[in-house]
């Protein structure tokens, strides 16, 4: 009886752990499911408040999934259907040093070289990228803030979907963007 009860306060605690370190939540509707993120504010509290304001705004409302690549990640956040880019606030310090990995259904923010270049711009990973993780051969990573709890049968129909070279006002061309526009229609943080 002891060994039980001392099992179930073990399994208690790990759950009342767990539950009590479980960060935001935001559920994505698109034009091919949903999605719900669930956010890491612990180990990348700036990424997360910076996402959560752009949520909050409802700047992802109405954008595309402008970068599919099947084997590596899916990236919007950042483009209209038009592939026109949308104005962004102030970038985000780098919290790439965080211990969060660049795996399967994980969600990141997309950068340029500059790792304190990322904005509004959120990739979600569809293998275990190692090569994105801190410290890469730069020097550097991508900085994680979370994971998809639920709805990954739409990111894997999403990174399915057919692309193809695009001309973008602004940018010139192009690659890796949907034949048919993969659209956010929201992005909605759960209570």
């Amino acid at each position: 009886m002891r060994k039980f009860f001392t099992l179930f306060v073990f399994a208690f605690t790990c759950f009342a752990t767990q539950a009590a370190i479980a960060g935001p939540k935001v559920e994505f509707k698109t034009t091919m499911g949903n999605f719900v993120v669930e956010l890491d504010d612990v180990k990348a509290p700036k990424t997360t408040a910076n996402f959560l304001n752009y949520v909050k705004s409802g700047f992802y409302n109405g954008t595309i999934f402008h970068r599919v690549i099947d084997g590596f990640m899916i990236q919007g956040g950042g483009f209209t259907p038009d592939l026109v880019q949308k104005p962004t606030d102030a970038p985000v310090a780098s919290e790439a040093n965080n211990g969060l990995k660049n795996n399967t259904y994980t969600i990141a923010m997309a950068r340029t070289s500059d790792p304190d270049s990322a904005t509004a711009q959120f990739f979600i990973n569809v293998k275990d990228n190692e090569g994105l993780n801190y410290p890469n051969a730069m020097g550097n990573g991508y900085t994680v803030f979370g994971k998809v709890i639920s709805g990954t049968q739409t990111i894997d129909a999403i990174r399915k979907v057919p692309t193809m070279v695009a001309p973008a006002p602004r940018m010139g061309r192009m690659a890796d963007v949907p034949t048919k526009p993969v659209v956010i229609e929201s992005a909605t943080i759960l209570k």
